[in-house]
């Protein structure tokens, strides 16, 4: 993997950590939601190595799904 590549994926994780502490006056559906479209969106990245499109995509899909777990 390129360097690049490698601190971009490092600067979304962190990225993602620090929104996640941001979480704790949410609702349990709205955390649900925001996590899922922030693992969507790591996940949509890596499979389409790094296209806007897919992190996009992903993040889209994996909102929706953490939506869904959230009325639990």
């Amino acid at each position: 993997m390129k360097t690049t590549q490698r601190i971009a994926y490092c600067a979304v994780i962190v990225a993602i950590s620090a929104s996640l502490a941001a979480c704790s006056g949410m609702s349990h559906r709205g955390r649900d939601t925001a996590v899922g479209a922030g693992v969507g969106a790591v996940g949509g990245a890596l499979l389409t190595g790094g296209s806007a499109l897919g992190t996009v995509g992903g993040a889209a899909v994996g909102g929706v799904i953490g939506n869904i777990a959230g009325q639990r």
